[in-house]
């Protein structure tokens, strides 16, 4: 497979922004909902037990979202920095902006199978870019 035509530490950088606006993905699901059943400006927050089920999804991967974006953040400033620069470390960044983005669809699908595998597949190319992180750091 072609590597992108990105300078792979750029790449690392790209990615890291697209994975902090996924965080937010899932959230256009949640808004629509909201707006659906009436949004409660005094008690936005208290609204999720009138959400559909859809809706609770979506702000569960969100959630996790939240959770996600620092490791691979993490991993792909890290290898930023050591100057990791192989076509490996680049398509662990972009497999986890894919994994990140399918996980939300299947989360909100409620496909749980799918959705863990899609969150295993991102915490596997994080791992990966620390992994490659302290190779290069120990050369």
């Amino acid at each position: 497979m072609p590597v992108p035509q990105l300078p792979v530490p750029v790449l690392f950088l790209y990615c890291i922004a697209v994975a902090f606006l996924l965080i937010y993905f899932p959230f256009l699901a949640v808004a629509f909902a909201r707006m659906s059943v009436g949004y409660d400006y005094y008690a936005p927050r208290a609204m999720f037990e009138k959400l559909p089920p859809y809706a609770q999804r979506a702000t569960w991967a969100h959630q996790n979202s939240f959770e996600a974006f620092p490791i691979f953040a993490a991993a792909a400033l890290m290898a930023y920095v050591t100057g990791v620069n192989s076509p490996t470390s680049a398509w662990a960044a972009l497999s986890f902006i894919a994994a990140r983005l399918l996980y939300s669809v299947f989360y909100i699908s409620n496909i749980p199978l799918l959705r863990s595998l899609m969150y295993a597949i991102g915490l596997v190319c994080s791992c990966t870019l620390f992994v490659l992180s302290i190779i290069q750091a120990s050369n």
